[in-house]
């Protein structure tokens, strides 16, 4: 009914318009809900500003309305952090580690795309299109810059040698 309201709106204003999802939930739900509502309004082209209701933190709803801009190529900036699924090739704590890479990122000031694949056999592949990344092995990880292993790192030192790339980040 939203994504409605504001495809007829736009058809008849020319005035800027203000677009949101509005009651729409919980952090879990209310991202799931403002990402499709938003993300299908702004595709077409509708809407001059965002705003994203979240029940929770405020914080958490000016991190979603980035991460959806950003999504739809319509704000730039801000490391985005890709991670594949676990499966049984996986032998790091794949889940843990996302996270953590996801939180160290969050207020770096640079522009790239960092990969956190869960296995040596498809990670560096699958990292390729990333700028940096890292993959687990047993016991030990991978360094992948723009689709080249760089070095094998203990698993112990993964996201610390991530961590220096990123300080050290060069583009």
């Amino acid at each position: 009914m939203c994504v409605r309201a504001h495809e007829l709106l736009a058809g008849q204003t020319d005035h800027p318009l203000h677009v949101g999802i509005t009651e729409a939930g919980t952090v879990f739900s209310g991202n799931i809900k403002s990402s499709v509502g938003l993300g299908i309004i702004l595709y077409q082209g509708i809407g001059d500003t965002i705003r994203v209701s979240l029940t929770g933190n405020p914080v958490e709803e000016i991190k979603t309305a980035k991460l959806i801009l950003r999504t739809l190529g319509l704000r730039q900036g801000g490391v985005e952090v890709v991670s594949c699924p676990t499966c049984g090739r996986t032998q790091i704590d794949l889940i843990s580690l996302a996270g953590q890479v996801e939180e160290m990122v969050r207020d770096m000031p640079l522009d790239i795309k960092v990969a956190v694949m869960g296995c040596a056999v498809n990670g560096p592949g699958e990292a390729k299109e990333a700028d940096i990344g890292i993959a687990g092995g047993i016991g030990e990880g991978l360094l992948i810059r723009r689709g080249e292993i760089i070095r094998k790192v203990p698993e112990e030192e993964l996201l610390a040698a991530l961590q220096e790339e990123l300080e050290n980040w060069e583009a």
